[in-house]
């Protein structure tokens, strides 16, 4: 393998860079949505259980210990529970907006990946192939060595180029589908969670 990157020339190690790049991404992200994935309904209950019984500290020491965005906007609702309605919902509305951005924390830079590295396996490609007719063009066809590596970085810069470009489509389509959902399901709580503070704003 190590032969094979050697010889497709030093278009090579910027796929390299990219490839590592997109394997941080990607890893990084996993493990982000692993650490906030929670049983959203049974959390609910629970949190509501607990309100009820006028608990508002005990409810935000659970929202604490679960960490996610539904827990990070009910700990704003349970802050707020004390103003009207309309406040608590605009407070919840505006902890939903600030989880975007966090769910969707570098995956432009996966996307990137996903486009560059096929366009370097391009660059590699026509670099290889100049440097094949350079040779002919020097009229030392006569020796195979200099014309295959020209051959060589045309053909396995592509190679490479698609190898590293694959699972990262494959993965940034995964985590943009992954975000999309949790976006659409937050949006949906918004309501449920206003009315479920204020449900029990006379047991706080």
């Amino acid at each position: 393998m190590l032969e094979l990157f050697v010889k497709g020339g030093p278009i090579m190690y910027f796929i390299l860079f990219a490839s590592l790049v997109g394997v941080v991404i990607i890893i990084e992200r996993l493990i982000f949505f692993r650490r906030i994935r929670v049983d959203e309904q049974t959390l609910i209950r629970r949190l509501k259980a607990t309100l009820e019984k006028g608990h508002a500290d005990e409810a935000l020491a659970i929202c604490e210990a679960n960490p996610s965005p539904i827990t990070n906007l009910m700990k704003v609702g349970i802050e707020n529970r004390h103003h009207p309605k309309q406040v608590i919902r605009e407070a919840i509305l505006d902890a939903a907006n600030l989880e975007i951005p966090k769910l969707e924390r570098s995956l432009s830079a996966l996307g990137t990946v996903a486009n560059l590295a096929p366009l370097l396996g391009l660059l590699g490609t026509v670099t290889g192939n100049i440097r094949s007719f350079g040779v002919i063009g020097m009229g030392i066809v006569g020796d195979p060595a200099a014309l295959a590596r020209g051959i060589a970085e045309a053909l396995l810069t592509t190679a490479f180029g698609l190898i590293v470009a694959i699972p990262a489509i494959i993965f940034y389509n995964y985590l943009v589908t992954k975000v999309n959902n949790i976006i659409t399901r937050l949006e949906n709580r918004v309501n449920e969670l206003v009315l479920l503070l204020e449900g029990t704003k006379n047991a706080l």
